[in-house]
């Protein structure tokens, strides 16, 4: 009865107006009032009676007008990074000739991200805009989406709800965590054995002279070997040099098996290695592009993290692997008997049988197996290793 109960005073809050605590007492009061009234026939008990029901008209009215004239909007979300925070910014503005006082704005959230958020405002001027900002903290990448703003009130009087709802969308894109990686012999040896090109962009990585293009303030992250002192001591700030790139250089694509089943935290380490990966072999100035199922080849710094934060296990495959040689990220160990030539692995190994071994199908190719019980930045830094019959 109680469920049914809230369901009533829901149904009746979202459509018309459901009487508050005071709202409740008053409505008691006028109907004593009104039966005294006609038992005495006392006209003092009919006119408190008709003066009380009026208050409740007046007071069932005016919370939906004071609703009606505003309108929601909310600005766009910035992406962040899994564990940071989102900002959420909604602006509210009230069109009437006077302001609106006493408002709870509610931000209807998907259950993924928790509870709605309450807001209170205790008042929008006439003919302003009202700006209210929150802060959500996200834990897991993803593409977050949610349509809906509420606004209630019980102004002016408290003695009923009215609540009303506003249709504002918001899509909240949370990319996956970047490890920052040092060095990766996964990335750092692929092609080296029969690509010149490759040992030429190597060697351009490496030089310190001769091949300066121009100069440029340091960058977080950037290689002490690049800093150009006596320039850097002339401008009063670091700056480094931005070397010349051998043309035609090594093509890696780090494909990240996507259309078969993984185990949900395995699957999402999976997608921070695919966008650490994507991210080292760019800075190494390595032409690099993603692949999943779902997507195809994608390239592009915000294009890759999009694509990496709205990836699924298990979606239909709308583009075939290309006929390169690959970075290939799976938990299907059957799948490596099928990479091309040249081709890399990672694998999160299943533990299958009462022993506990890992069941993993041999190939000539190097790569690395993962461990669930270490670190991720620190196996993706360690040595290659290589699976042969």
């Amino acid at each position: 009865m109680k469920n049914i109960g809230h369901k009533i005073a829901d149904w009746l809050e979202t459509r018309a107006v459901t009487p508050a605590y005071a709202g409740w007492l008053l409505v008691g009061l006028t109907v004593f009032f009104f039966g005294s009234a006609t038992n005495t026939m006392a006209g003092w008990l009919y006119a408190l009676s008709g003066a009380t029901l009026a208050l409740l008209g007046i007071a069932a009215v005016l919370p939906a007008r004071s609703l009606r004239s505003l309108e929601v909007r909310r600005r766009p979300i910035e992406p962040v990074s899994a564990g940071d925070q989102i900002t959420v910014e909604l602006e509210i503005e009230n069109r009437a000739n006077q302001p609106k006082t006493l408002l709870q704005v509610a931000d209807i959230l998907p259950f993924v991200l928790g509870e709605p958020v309450v807001r209170p405002i205790e008042m929008i001027k006439p003919h302003s805009i009202y700006r209210d900002t929150y802060y959500l903290r996200v834990s897991r990448r993803g593409v977050y989406r949610w349509l809906e703003v509420q606004l209630r009130t019980g102004a002016p009087l408290g003695l009923f709800w009215c609540r009303r709802s506003r249709p504002v969308k918001a899509v909240a894109v949370v990319y996956p965590q970047v490890l920052p990686l040092s060095t990766c012999p996964l990335i750092d040896r692929i092609g080296q054995e029969s690509s010149p090109q490759f040992y030429d962009r190597s060697r351009s990585q490496n030089a310190t002279e001769g091949l300066t293009r121009t100069l440029r303030p340091y960058r977080h992250g950037d290689p002490t070997r690049l800093i150009h002192w006596r320039t850097s001591a002339r401008y009063g700030e670091l700056r480094v040099r931005e070397l010349e790139v051998a043309a035609g250089g090594q093509e890696i694509v780090i494909a990240l098996d996507s259309a078969v089943a993984w185990q949900p935290e395995e699957f999402e380490r999976a997608v921070t290695v695919a966008a650490s990966l994507y991210f080292y072999a760019s800075k190494r100035l390595l032409n690099v592009k993603l692949w999943t199922a779902g997507s195809g080849l994608v390239s592009g710094n915000r294009v890759v993290l999009e694509t990496l934060a709205a990836v699924n296990a298990g979606e239909d495959t709308v583009e075939n692997l290309p006929k390169l040689p690959i970075i290939w990220l799976t938990q299907n160990s059957a799948s490596l008997s099928t990479l091309p030539q040249g081709s890399r692995w990672i694998l999160w190994s299943i533990y299958t049988g009462e022993t506990g071994e890992k069941m993993l199908v041999k190939k000539d190719f190097p790569g690395l197996q993962i461990r669930s019980d270490r670190p991720l930045e620190l196996q993706l830094q360690s040595p290659l290793e290589r699976a042969g019959l």
